[in-house]
């Protein structure tokens, strides 16, 4: 578990910003979520022959003896938050939430064990239709931050019906290649062979890209769907691939799956990932409800924007007030704040802890900011203040203390 640091937080808040502007512009609105689940909620949505549920979840007991986790990802909180508050009854939402996740996983670079993520969920919804939507939004997010080193995946798992004679066809293939099988894949054989299609373990690659492919035993109604959602992400000029053996680490999905992967992050090479659930509200007990939705991982996020030649926006103060002499700090702290409440969003800086006029404007600067502001006994006395650009060549001026406001909004713009 890693601390983000200030240096940092500033790209953490541009990103976050933006992927808020976006999927609000597409009509989605916040869900905040607790971090705390019970544990059973995952180990029904998530499916318990998973690496997450198996390996990675942090669980306890509570002083009332209930078995409790640190959510490991967001969809299915996203889905009881809905049930339990009669959020899906006749209705249907587009929703997003975002904050810390927990895998008990190998750290390593873009990988902690307490994680970030940006989560986007639409439930009520069947048709191809949104399926596109969610895809062109997070194409038009990489679009906006310049972001290119970045290619769509797509695949379809079917319904259950078309996924359940699939497995067979899988179990009858992994048999016959048994012997060359690790042991995480033999285990998995008769539980849920899809998994071994998601196997990490490189000796295993050659026996998963010779597998049969889902795509080849579609319901009808599935390959009617995927090839509604090629035709509406053609149409919106967003490029893909078809990756058969793309089946995402979760078992909840059906149908539609996706991943926005890249070659900028070495082997973290997924970056945003998601897909159709259309059984889980009714596997945790609610009516059937068709959904979908993706997310992302912020920390991924972040490498990609900087591998990209991405920089957020600078934070820097826009003024610096220094103050010298005699009843000049408590005239500029009062001024700090009329010029906050007069220039919205506008940031003071305040001189902390005294100093000479020298160390002053050092720590002047030093902030970056684009003016000191100089207030000395002289100036205080005649009602004036001294405006000294620190990023230009424009000449220092003085003006009357009524005017500054006006002065700062007019030269900020």
């Amino acid at each position: 578990m890693n601390d983000i640091l200030p240096e940092v937080s500033g790209t953490w808040q541009y990103l976050d910003s933006v992927v808020r502007e976006i999927v609000q512009s597409y009509g989605y609105s916040e869900i905040r979520l607790p971090l705390l689940e019970y544990t059973e909620l995952f180990q029904r949505s998530i499916g318990e022959v998973t690496d997450i549920v198996e390996k990675e979840m942090y669980t306890f007991q509570d002083r009332n003896g209930e078995s409790l986790t640190l959510r490991p990802e967001a969809t299915a909180s996203v889905v009881r938050a809905g049930m339990t508050n009669g959020l899906l009854y006749n209705q249907r939402q587009k929703l997003w939430t975002s904050g810390p996740m927990f895998r008990y996983e190998k750290p390593q670079k873009g990988r902690y064990r307490q994680f970030h993520q940006f989560d986007v969920e639409a439930l009520g919804y069947e048709g191809p239709d949104v399926d596109a939507e969610l895809i062109i939004m997070s194409a038009r997010l990489w679009r906006q931050l310049g972001i290119s080193r970045i290619e769509l995946q797509i695949n379809s798992l079917g319904m259950p019906e078309s996924r359940l004679r699939y497995r067979e066809v899988l179990i009858e293939y992994f048999n016959g290649v048994k012997n060359k099988l690790d042991e995480d894949s033999i285990r998995r054989l008769e539980q849920n062979p899809l998994r071994i299609l998601d196997s990490k373990n490189p000796d295993m690659q050659a026996i998963v890209e010779a597998a049969p492919v889902m795509l080849d035993h579609l319901d009808e109604a599935s390959n009617e769907h995927f090839e509604g959602l090629k035709a509406l992400l053609a149409a919106a000029d967003v490029e893909f691939t078809i990756n058969p053996r793309l089946v995402r680490g979760l078992d909840y999905y059906s149908r539609t799956v996706f991943e926005w992967v890249t070659d900028a992050l070495g082997s973290q090479g997924a970056v945003c990932s998601g897909g159709r659930y259309d059984g889980l509200v009714e596997k945790l007990g609610g009516r059937p409800t068709p959904a979908v939705g993706w997310a992302m991982g912020i920390e991924r996020f972040v490498d990609l924007f900087a591998a990209c030649g991405g920089e957020a926006p600078a934070q820097n103060a826009d003024v610096y007030v220094v103050a010298v002499g005699q009843g000049t700090q408590e005239r500029a702290f009062a001024l700090a704040e009329e010029l906050r409440d007069a220039v919205d969003g506008m940031q003071v800086a305040m001189n902390l802890g005294g100093g000479s006029f020298k160390s002053q404007m050092k720590r002047a600067d030093k902030s970056n900011a684009l003016y000191a502001l100089i207030l000395g006994e002289r100036e205080l006395s005649e009602g004036r203040i001294g405006i000294k650009p620190l990023r230009s060549n424009e000449e220092q001026e003085s003006v009357a203390l009524d005017d500054l406001a006006a002065t700062l909004k007019e030269r900020l713009n």
